[in-house]
């Protein structure tokens, strides 16, 4: 063989070489994509479905609620999928009144599903600090705005968002009477009485009374504590500004002796001044509330037990 055919003779074999190097790498890639294919086939990766299933408001008082938003995630995989990240927004009339963002919200099941929690609370301070137009007393509308953010195999990183719309109440403190007083028995070591209440509701919603409390005052003399466990309606404020008023017969025992003679003049006259400081537990239709109040230079008259209960005062 001469020194020309036997470098040629080398020159195709080295490009043998090299063809075969390539289609063993292509050979590589083709299998591996073969087999990212099969596992999609055959465990079937797809996106979890979720949604907003419940707002519930376990705590609302003159200052802030509570809501928990539950939110029912389903995983359609094989595999246990992170949540990487929650994120709230709650916003009326396109005005944000408070966003957050929950890392690490846990992992769903395998072919699982599982109700996750969203604690988000409303400061109604801030809110009507912040808003001309927003003050106690008024039901807001909201639209709440969730994502969730979790990586799934072969897929990656995805995002599901979720809208929700609801109301919610900025509640006002109601307005409380004393009308008058009522003696059962009057006697200086103990005398009893009812008192005849007027709670005026400043709120666009029903209330159902379910406890009532206060401190009362007399002139100067504070009498004690009268308290009353029993359920009574009031309805909702009108859409005019109709006083929506409910009555209270809240019966109180003290001893006039205890507080010297000025009380026992108080009580022989036909009426006085007055303060009331308490709060009354309702039932609403966004749940329960804690309302305090505050009544001072109010003026109530003092009646004896066989005079008229159904007198009220002219100005209702």
């Amino acid at each position: 063989m001469s020194s020309e055919e036997e470098v040629r003779d080398k020159g195709s074999k080295s490009e043998e070489k090299d063809d075969g190097d390539g289609g063993f790498l292509d050979r590589i890639g083709d299998f591996v994509k073969d087999v990212g294919e099969k596992i999609a086939e055959t465990f079937s990766f797809g996106k979890p479905d979720a949604d907003v299933t419940g707002i519930n408001i376990p705590h609302i008082s003159m200052s802030e609620a509570e809501i928990v938003i539950d939110v029912l995630i389903k995983n359609p995989n094989p595999v246990p999928i992170p949540l990487v990240d929650i994120e709230y927004l709650v916003e009326s009339d396109k005005r944000k009144l408070v966003s957050g963002t929950i890392p690490d919200a846990g992992t769903i099941h395998a072919h699982g599903s599982e109700t996750v929690k969203i604690p988000i609370k409303l400061n109604f301070n801030d809110l009507c600090d912040t808003f001309d137009d927003i003050n106690p007393g008024q039901i807001i509308p909201y639209l709440l705005r969730v994502t969730l953010l979790v990586d799934i195999p072969i897929i990656g990183r995805i995002s599901i968002p979720m809208d929700k719309e609801g109301e919610i109440p900025i509640p006002e403190k109601p307005d409380v009477d004393l009308e008058r007083v009522k003696w059962t028995h009057l006697d200086l070591d103990e005398t009893e009485a009812v008192l005849h209440l007027k709670v005026e509701n400043m709120n666009p919603f029903k209330m159902g009374i379910t406890k009532f409390a206060c401190d009362i005052t007399f002139g100067d003399v504070s009498i004690g504590k009268a308290t009353l466990g029993e359920s009574s309606m009031v309805t909702e404020k009108g859409p005019n500004g109709e006083k929506g008023i409910g009555r209270l017969q809240v019966p109180i025992t003290f001893r006039p002796k205890d507080f010297g003679s000025a009380l026992w003049d108080m009580i022989r006259g036909r009426s006085t001044g007055y303060a009331l400081k308490g709060s009354i537990d309702v039932d609403t239709p966004f749940g329960p509330m804690h309302l305090p109040f505050l009544k001072e230079g109010g003026k109530t008259k003092f009646r004896g037990e066989d005079e008229d209960d159904d007198d009220r005062d002219d100005d209702e």
